[in-house]
């Protein structure tokens, strides 16, 4: 395997010791990798579990190539991916998430399709729900929300890419700035609030990189029942609401000037579509709890909008238009130019 095809595996935890024991154990008995060329760094961010002990077994036992940990003190998400980039130096990094399980050759194949397309930008393959339990139909029907990604059984370039399992390409990351200066918090301590990696991918589609969909490089994502019950949804959606304000801010292709005027139109039809729900939800039956988190991620849609409305307006400026494609980009600052 080349040297461009180093892959670096990152895992930021926080108090989840239980999972992270089975996400190395999937790393320990990865097949087929004679020739790959990885090594795997565990972010520990402020655990106060048995996390250390964990990652000390398993550097003991030795079946992980190049396992360490290193301690992030600022607490989210957002900062111990930052702390994993900077202290690694693969040219391919995978934010692998403390409770997603590799299949066994998912590091072979990551390797491979890093080799065979060392220009893109990013990649991603199929993530597969693992319920504790039979889950709620209201949790089936709201599966992106734990990052449910499958778009066949063949590769294909796609326009956006899910966090779980996410491999970037260095060169692409510190090309479009998130490396020196992420933007979006994702996941501070208990607040759900997230948005980091797609800020990731978006920032890095806008530089004009190739993203892509690898579907043998499959995981199975750990979902509780605790993360499927009605208050726990409805609390993720409206802060992934929050999330896809921040999101759709990144892309914004118009002037810094005309966004307010355009997101206060865009809050004015969520009201009206938050009242409608509203109504639905009161003489619904079956569907209520569909309805209700339905109804939390709009609301969250006008609080992410009311967050950015409250930015300094250099900050503001720095949001917008972040991960515009390099073409709108320029013709959006000529025109401010003129």
């Amino acid at each position: 395997m080349s040297e461009a095809a180093t892959l670096a595996v990152v895992i930021c935890t926080f108090n989840n010791a239980a999972t992270l024991d089975g996400a190395l154990a999937r790393l320990a008995g990865q097949k087929g990798i004679a020739g790959a060329r990885w090594s795997c760094l565990v972010v520990d961010n402020n655990c106060t579990d048995h996390t250390a002990n964990v990652v000390q077994r398993y550097i003991a036992e030795g079946n992980i190539p190049g396992l360490r940990v290193v301690r992030e003190l600022e607490q989210g998400l957002t900062p111990a991916r930052l702390r994993g980039v900077r202290s690694s130096t693969a040219p391919w990094i995978a934010f692998v998430d403390d409770d997603c399980f590799l299949r066994a050759d998912w590091m072979a194949n990551a390797a491979a399709f890093a080799a065979g397309h060392p220009t893109s930008g990013a990649f991603g393959g199929k993530v597969v729900l693992d319920w504790e339990g039979q889950p709620p139909s209201y949790a089936r029907a709201f599966t992106y929300c734990f990052a449910e990604q499958n778009h066949g059984d063949v590769e294909r370039q796609v326009p956006f890419l899910a966090g779980a399992g996410l491999v970037v390409n260095r060169t692409a990351l510190t090309a479009c700035g998130w490396s020196e200066g992420p933007l979006v918090a994702d996941r501070v301590g208990k607040s759900l609030v997230s948005g980091g990696d797609v800020e990731i991918v978006l920032r890095i589609a806008g530089s004009g990189r190739e993203l892509w969909y690898v579907p043998q490089c499959e995981l199975h994502h750990q979902i509780p029942a605790r993360r499927t019950t009605v208050r726990y949804m409805v609390s993720l959606n409206r802060n992934l609401g929050i999330s896809q304000a921040l999101a759709d801010a990144l892309v914004f292709e118009g002037r810094a000037s005309q966004w307010v005027s355009q997101a206060t139109a865009n809050t004015t039809k969520q009201i009206a579509r938050l009242l409608r729900q509203a109504v639905r939800v009161a003489r619904s039956g079956e569907l209520r709890a569909e309805l209700w988190i339905q109804t939390n991620f709009a609301l969250g849609q006008f609080l992410g909008f009311w967050r950015i409305l409250r930015m300094s307006p250099s900050r503001r400026r720095e949001l917008l238009g972040r991960a515009r494609r390099p073409l709108v980009r320029e013709v959006s600052r000529q025109r401010e130019v003129a």
